[in-house]
């Protein structure tokens, strides 16, 4: 039987569907593999080239495999999709998967090491304890306001209206009980926040790309951090708009007979990334109109045509552009004159 020099292989937590073709195309592999026999079946075998769809635990895979001598190529699963031919099972995407890494214009996610793994699951971790704080923040205003307690709005405000409903005494004892309940929630919540920050802050310090991104106005320390870890070896993009467009950035193209027509942005890539750089531009934003920053022509001229949201988007490409322009030819950014705080 001949040996294959191509594999497709569908992963789960402890099932492997394998599909391998020979030198001629033929198929010599399609069967399932429990995990221990998968490993050992890559041991035996000669380096092969495998294709593994870009999904949870496939770095995991991938560095194993390469430790074997294989050679592994991620894809991205929305762009095997197309070369499942009849149904959805776990055959039929082995079988897609060996087809698809043969296209010379495929596109790979490159394998994260397992540092750089580590470091986009600080940001995730983050995510989480932020989403958990600004959830418990919410609950307990609602809580307070059914016993016609109520503070201003914003986060810097929510200590203090803990303080004031724990000391009041016209509340009931369970409720008095429960507020604590959720105020001690809610202090071990940003106590977790405050060491996972520290951690950030100190990756960031540490690393020169993101020291470099963060001299960006607007992007700021978790941003530059963010783009640091994320992003894949700048030379993968041909220029800064193939970065912005990875990122969701740029906008949809309609465009047909001629005519072009452009609508909202794709939304592709990393969300958190891209919400991430928004967010940033929207501060910005504000910063420019409270006079902290005076805006390039550039800016002023998008600022008297275009709403606030776009305009944010706008400066957010800008941003991908810029930071994609650092990290391939290195230094800092130099502000125009005209970007300068006043």
């Amino acid at each position: 039987m001949n040996l294959p020099i191509r594999i497709g292989m569908d992963t789960s937590k402890s099932v492997f569907q394998l599909h391998g073709v020979d030198e001629n195309e033929a198929v010599v592999v399609r069967r399932q593999f429990r995990r221990a026999e998968m490993i050992r079946y890559f041991e035996r075998l000669p380096p092969v080239l495998v294709a593994i769809e870009s999904c949870g635990s496939s770095h995991h895979w991938a560095r194993l495999l390469q430790s074997f001598g294989h050679e592994v190529k991620l894809i991205p699963p929305q762009y095997v999709k197309a070369f499942v031919k009849r149904g959805k099972n776990d055959a039929a995407d082995a079988e897609a998967l060996c087809e698809a890494v043969t296209r010379p214009s495929m596109r790979f996610v490159p394998v994260k090491s397992k540092e750089r793994q580590a470091a986009c699951m600080l940001m995730t971790v983050r995510e989480r304890l932020v989403s958990v704080k600004s959830q418990l923040s919410n609950a307990f205003r609602s809580y307070a306001a059914e016993f016609g307690i109520v503070g201003p709005a914003g986060r810097q405000n929510v200590t203090a209206l803990i303080k004031r409903v724990l000391e009041d005494d016209n509340l009931p004892e369970m409720a008095r009980d429960l507020f604590r309940l959720q105020a001690e929630e809610y202090a071990a919540v940003e106590a977790r926040l405050a060491k996972i920050e520290a951690k950030l802050m100190k990756w960031h310090r540490e690393d020169d790309v993101s020291r470099r991104i963060a001299t960006i106005p607007g992007v700021g320390p978790i941003g530059s951090s963010m783009l640091s870890m994320k992003t894949p070896p700048p030379e993968t993009f041909r220029s800064g708009r193939d970065f912005a467009a990875w990122l969701g950035l740029t906008p949809k193209d309609h465009s047909t007979g001629g005519r072009q027509r452009y609508g909202g942005i794709t939304k592709a890539g990393d969300s958190m990334l891209r919400s991430t750089l928004i967010v940033g531009a929207t501060a910005l934003l504000r910063h420019i109109r409270k006079g902290r920053h005076k805006p390039t022509p550039w800016l002023t001229s998008l600022l008297e045509r275009k709403p606030p949201k776009l305009v944010a988007v706008a400066l957010a490409n800008k941003f991908a552009r810029i930071a994609w322009r650092l990290m391939i030819s290195g230094g800092v950014y130099n502000r125009p004159v005209a970007a300068m705080p006043i």
